[in-house]
């Protein structure tokens, strides 16, 4: 069974370790998760999960509030959205339907907030896979936007088109 549990700095080796692997960087090649300094803060916009099985580490997921997030990395967008990262740490454990679970608490996670009516994801553009897994999961396509050096396809699920899978 698949459960979520916060990240801590006890996790800080396994994510950089994470951080390494190539269906990682292939995902999100211009990031630095700044996971010394990010583990130690926990703001009220943002949970950082460890998704386990049977008690392993399996992969992360982050949620936050776009509209209160301080990067702006959204822009201004009004209340009610959550945004979704997630990926599978060993390359080992992709293509075993851990991501659809992963991905489905995720959703429940942000939807049990009876104010949170959309969901939003921004894989790359390039990332086909990606986003194949997200409409089999009911994201529609939004648009196409660069965040930074990331050319991206934003996806959103709205609360009433949630299927379940």
């Amino acid at each position: 069974m698949i459960i979520f549990r916060h990240a801590s700095m006890k996790d800080l080796q396994l994510l950089k370790h994470w951080d390494k692997q190539p269906h990682v960087i292939e995902s999100d090649p211009n990031d630095d998760w700044n996971w010394e300094s990010e583990l130690l803060y926990s703001p009220d916009w943002r949970e950082m999960l460890i998704a386990e099985i049977d008690g392993r580490p399996l992969g992360f997921v982050q949620i936050i509030d776009p509209a209160l997030e301080i990067s702006r990395y959204w822009g201004d967008i009004e209340a009610g959205y959550r945004a979704i990262d997630i990926w599978i740490g060993d390359a080992n454990d992709l293509g075993k339907g851990y991501g659809t679970v992963m991905m489905n608490l995720a959703i429940e996670r942000c939807f049990s907030n009876p104010d949170v009516h959309t969901i939003l994801i921004d894989p790359l553009a390039s990332n086909t896979n990606a986003h194949r897994f997200y409409e089999k999961l009911g994201f529609r396509f939004f648009e196409e936007r660069t965040f930074g050096n990331d050319h991206c396809h934003v996806y959103q699920l709205n609360r009433n088109e949630k299927i379940n899978t």
